[in-house]
């Protein structure tokens, strides 16, 4: 496969010729259905809600959601923990937004004064605050046209565990072409993406995932696949330039013996224990030992801007990267959706349709 360019892109405007006074706009209704809570609680506490619309500021697009995502930060943010989620920005005390979700596909219903990318009936995806609702707002530069060759729900899965696959190859994992690279959790949400992104980069990969989703995994372009309820990759003779560690918690003595010399470890994920920082504490652990070990150890701290949701648009109409979707759930049904999501049987996303 010819190797693409994956870079930020410049993401493209649409000149106006006149700057606009007011909210553009095709909308006539004031209230809409949503997935709320007032505390951080469980997820089976989540309830759905009459609600106002949102109202959007000059740089803001208001999106009629068709779909949302779910993704592992959503349980998160609905429960507040670690705490070091609630420090993050999301509301000390109580949650900021009631509504939570970020992921997003829909079609714009209005545009702020400022908004020159979008026009109302435009298809978009991205993220937004508030996904689990029939409308939400979005920032302009946290959006991007939806790829042609999706549906709203494929779209809704793809922003943010996309861009951390991307960031965690390309940014943090400084991948290159040739590289023999290992995904742990090939067969999830950030894994299926990853394997899929480190093969257009020309890498030789190998996905570690559960039995029931090796075939999944050597659809998406695996080179090998390791089923970790037969075989610990840790222990054996293979060594790897580039480790993206997106599931499972091993400790760092483990999956150091896996990489190369002077290889790269980027831990992307993983569950945890404790209320402060669940799992948080391997990627600090590894940033404090990395400048006295000739390998580089390093966390992500991923984002979603256009530039990169351009560039993963770009591969999907391709045919370089297609998202994996478990199964939907209607909005009323989020709550079972994140408990899914939960057990880890999910091949690749869930989406929530609106």
């Amino acid at each position: 496969m010819t190797n693409p360019t994956i870079t930020p892109d410049t993401v493209p405007t649409t000149t106006r010729t006149s700057t606009p006074t007011r909210i553009e706009t095709t909308m006539t209704k004031t209230t809409m259905i949503a997935i709320a809570r007032d505390t951080y609680c469980a997820p089976a506490q989540l309830q759905l809600r009459d609600m106002a619309v949102p109202t959007i500021g000059a740089d803001d697009v208001l999106v009629r959601v068709e779909a949302a995502g779910v993704d592992q930060g959503v349980w998160h943010v609905i429960t507040g923990l670690p705490y070091l989620v609630r420090a993050a920005g999301f509301g000390l005390r109580r949650p900021k937004n009631p509504v939570p979700g970020m992921d997003v596909a829909g079609r714009v219903s209005a545009v702020g004064a400022n908004v020159t990318r979008f026009r109302p009936g435009d298809e978009v995806y991205g993220t937004c605050d508030g996904a689990y609702a029939e409308y939400a707002r979005a920032h302009q530069d946290k959006l991007a046209p939806k790829p042609d060759t999706l549906t709203f729900a494929q779209a809704a899965t793809v922003p943010i565990s996309a861009c951390a696959a991307l960031q965690g190859l390309r940014d943090a994992g400084r991948l290159t072409a040739g590289q023999r690279v290992l995904v742990t959790g090939a067969g999830g949400g950030v894994g299926s993406f990853a394997v899929q992104l480190a093969k257009a980069y020309d890498a030789q990969v190998t996905g570690v995932c559960r039995t029931a989703k090796t075939d999944l995994v050597r659809s998406l372009g695996a080179d090998h696949v390791i089923d970790h309820t037969r075989e610990d990759f840790t222990t054996g003779t293979d060594r790897y330039d580039l480790i993206l560690d997106t599931a499972g918690n091993r400790p760092l003595t483990q999956l150091r013996r896996a990489l190369a010399p002077r290889g790269t470890l980027v831990i992307v994920g993983g569950p945890g224990d404790g209320r402060v920082l669940q799992g948080a504490d391997r990627q600090i652990r590894a940033m404090l030992l990395s400048p006295f070990i000739s390998q580089r150890l390093t966390g992500l701290m991923s984002t979603e801007p256009a530039a990169d949701l351009h560039t993963l648009a770009d591969l999907i109409d391709s045919g370089a990267l297609t998202p994996v979707l478990d199964r939907t759930y209607p909005l009323a049904q989020t709550p079972d959706a994140i408990d899914y999501l939960k057990t880890g049987q999910p091949a690749g996303k869930i989406a929530i349709t609106i």
